[in-house]
């Protein structure tokens, strides 16, 4: 956990990584970086051991529910606000029956951000399994007209390391952009976080780190609430 440049008595946000791998954790971590400063609320990001190496299936989205719950329930006295950091969003219905504490998943969170910077957004998936849990949540929040498509590099979230992978990420954000009409680029997956500027920079349209989308809105309702 983390909690440099913040002070408990300005707030405290847990962001949860649903799954065990250390490394989604790290990219996190340092994705916080621009949220944590003096008389802020502390970031504080924990990894969920008793989850999988990479949420991919659906089976995995509803085996992390009850641990993720019961994190929060651990958590809750010493905490302001929730993030669940994994794009499937988790147990974030069963979240909110948990705390009264709010609680943000990273994949309403950018689809949200995503209306307010352009026309159509796509997403950048990462195995084709996602696609459906992505189309789903889409077509539930009633975003389908501003949405593009979900395309994947086919790389799961515990193997997000290297040139390869930014590459796949820049290939697939190209094609959302030019056969889908993407006007923003969503990176579906929270251990994407290290590769969104060289995304940005090489396709010249915003480009969403999901855990960041939902880290402003945390910040935003503690400030307030404080």
């Amino acid at each position: 956990m983390t909690k440099a440049n913040g002070s408990a008595e300005n707030g405290r946000i847990v962001v949860i990584n649903p799954n065990s791998t250390e490394a989604v954790t790290r990219g996190i971590d340092a994705a916080m970086t621009p949220f944590r400063f003096a008389g802020g609320p502390i970031f504080d990001c924990v990894t969920l051991k008793a989850g999988p190496p990479g949420i991919a299936t659906q089976r995995h989205v509803d085996s992390v529910v009850q641990p993720i719950c019961d994190l929060i329930a651990k958590e809750d006295n010493t905490t302001d606000a929730f993030v669940i950091a994994c794009f499937s969003d988790p147990g974030l219905l069963s979240a909110k029956e948990t705390t009264a504490k709010p609680v943000f998943g990273i994949g309403a969170a950018s689809y949200a951000a995503a209306t307010l910077l352009g026309e159509r957004f796509g997403v950048i998936a990462i195995l084709p399994a996602s696609v459906g849990r992505q189309r789903r949540a889409i077509r539930l929040l009633g975003l389908e007209q501003r949405y593009a498509a979900s395309l994947p590099i086919g790389i799961g979230a515990e193997n997000l390391e290297g040139d390869r992978v930014k590459g796949r990420m820049i290939d697939v954000g190209r094609e959302l952009i030019d056969a889908h009409g993407a006007d923003v680029l969503i990176m579906g997956c929270a251990g994407m976080a290290k590769y969104r500027k060289a995304v940005e920079d090489a396709l010249a349209v915003p480009v969403i780190d999901p855990a960041q989308a939902a880290a402003a809105q945390a910040l935003a309702t503690v400030r307030i609430g404080n």
